[in-house]
Parts: structure tokens; sequence; C-alpha cells
């Protein structure tokens, strides 16, 4: 049955075609809308279609170059060529060659060390400002300063590793006081001279005079006087290189300095019949030979301690185990 006119709906109008918005933009309902009134259709992203292949572009035609520009490049190609090559020889070389430049670094540091020590050297031997300028003499009590520095004075403006020593010993035994020296160099112009002097250890009676012995037997003095504090040695005739004498010396070393200040004399004329007059009543001491001085010595002392000393006699330590003081 057909329905009457008027009761159909219009028809819709047609439907524009997509825009090119973005896809994602999307129709926002008015705030004025109705409930009523329906919302406006979604628009419906349309996929794009694939853009047409470009088609590849022909190669280019190689560019045509000159003889002369040719030339120019296969040169240029060579001398790459040429400087990797000794590149690579040079690196060849340094590799092979490592431990020999080692060794040869090694003998040119060693060769600086040792001309720089001889010019050092040069430099302190012939310097005018290392030369001697001034003596210093220490030690020296009995001998006068002045004359040792005379003995010596022609060393000065030598320089000092130059210093005649031999001559400075010559010049410096000519002095019996002196026992011994010693040198040394003190840069930049000194040289001091430290010297033991001789001491006395007896009197002799020469004569009118009293010789000064030290243990050695050297003569160091003469007096007109006896010096108090020395034994005086008697060597019945002999001299001072003789065995009695060296015999008297030990003697007098082995004695304590307080026991040695209180010996008057000493008599000897061979190495085994020492003996000593001490000084106060004059009591005597039988020392026999000088083994076991320091032996002897101790038991002496401890004799003394134990005898009066106004008690006139004899004390016999020729055997210290069995000592005895026999009273006059």
């Amino acid at each position: 049955m057909k329905r009457p006119e008027g009761f159909d709906r219009p028809p819709a109008p047609p439907t524009p075609p997509p825009s090119k918005a973005s896809p994602d933009a999307r129709p926002k309902a008015g705030p004025q809308a109705g409930r009523g009134e329906q919302a406006p259709a979604r628009q419906v992203r349309v996929p794009r279609e694939p853009r047409a292949l470009r088609e590849p572009r022909p190669p280019r035609e190689p560019r045509t170059t000159s003889p002369a520009a040719a030339e120019r490049q296969a040169r240029r190609a060579l001398r790459k060529a040429e400087a990797a090559r000794k590149r690579f020889e040079l690196a060849e070389v340094r590799r092979f060659t490592r431990r020999s430049r080692r060794r040869r670094i090694t003998w040119l540091s060693v060769g600086g060390a040792f001309t720089a020590l001889i010019v050092a050297v040069g430099i302190a031997v012939f310097s005018p400002a290392l030369a001697l300028k001034t003596i210093q003499i220490e030690g020296a009590e009995r001998i006068s300063t002045e004359e040792l520095t005379g003995a010596v004075d022609d060393q000065l403006g030598t320089p000092l590793a130059l210093l005649d020593l031999g001559r400075v010993k010559d010049e410096l035994g000519n002095f019996p006081l002196i026992r011994s020296f010693v040198t040394e160099t003190v840069p930049p112009d000194t040289l001091v001279i430290r010297i033991t002097e001789r001491q006395p250890i007896a009197a002799t009676a020469s004569g009118a005079v009293f010789q000064l012995l030290d243990p050695a037997g050297v003569v160091i003095g003469e007096t007109p006087t006896r010096i108090e504090g020395l034994p005086l040695i008697d060597l019945g005739g002999q001299g001072t290189d003789g065995v009695a004498f060296e015999s008297v010396v030990e003697v007098l070393l082995a004695v304590p300095a307080d026991l040695r200040a209180n010996i008057d004399s000493v008599t000897a004329t061979s190495k085994d019949n020492v003996s000593l007059i001490l000084r106060g009543v004059g009591q005597r001491v039988t020392w026999g030979s000088a083994e076991s001085s320091a032996q002897k010595a101790r038991v002496l002392s401890e004799l003394i301690k134990q005898t009066d000393p106004a008690q006139a006699g004899e004390f016999d330590v020729s055997a210290p185990s069995i000592a005895v003081f026999r009273p006059a």
C-alpha cells in the first residue's frame, strides 16, 4: 500500500567530500545544542594513496679529463704511495733498532756525567778561588804556632787539591815535640793541622841538666832543675834503645796516674829487675819483669793503702799472687 505524500522524510543532503584537515580534528558539539538535536557525524580518516615511485635518474656520464690533469693525478697518487712506504719503513727501522737506541742513550748519559765530573775536578784543581790562603794550627801548647805556620807557609797560594802533604810532613817532622799530626783541607781556602804533642813520662840526668823523655825515648826538652812529678830513671849506663828502657816505660804506663806521681825514681839494668823508689820515706818496690804489670799495679795500690806511709820498708810484687810488704 502506498503511503500518502507528505509523510516521507526529505532526502538527505549530499555528503561533502573529505577536507584536507588534520585527521585528528573532530567536530565539537556546540555548547547551545539541545538534548533533542543530534551531534554531527564524525569524519572518517581516509588513507592517502601512496605516492608514485620516482623514476630513477639516469647515471651521470664520466667527465672527461685532459691528459695533463690525468698526469697530475697520477703523480699525486705516486707521491702518496711513496710517503706511505717511507712511513712504513721508518716504523720498521724504529721497531728493530729500539734496543740500540736505548743503549746509545745510556752511553750518552754516562758520557755526559763523566764529562761534567771532569769539568768539576778541573775547576776544583785549577781554580784560584780554591787556593790555600789560611793555615790553622790546633793542639800546640809548648810549640810556637808561628814557627809551625812558618814551616809550611810555602804552600800558600797552591790549590787545595795540589797541596804537597809530603813536604808538610817533612817540615813538621823537624819538631821533636810533635808526636803525630793530622791535616784537613777545609774549602775554600783553609788548611787545618791538628797536632798531638809528645808528653814526658820520665827524666834522666845528663850532666848538669835533666832530659825529658817520652815513651819512645825521644828527648823532648832539657831543664836545669828536676820537674816535680816526673820519675828519674837510671838504666845503668844503657841507652833508651835497650830492653831496660822498654821495661821501665811499660811499667810506668801500667801504673795509675796518682801512683806514678808518687814514684821518685826507677832503676833497671835488664828487663827482669825493675825496681821503684816511692816518695816520702823512700819505700822500695821490687817489681821484677814488666810482665803482668797491670795486675802488679793493682796489688801495689792495695798494699800502699794498708801500709803506714811513714813506715820504711820494701814492697815485693814480683809475684803478684803472693805480694808482701817487708818493714825495714
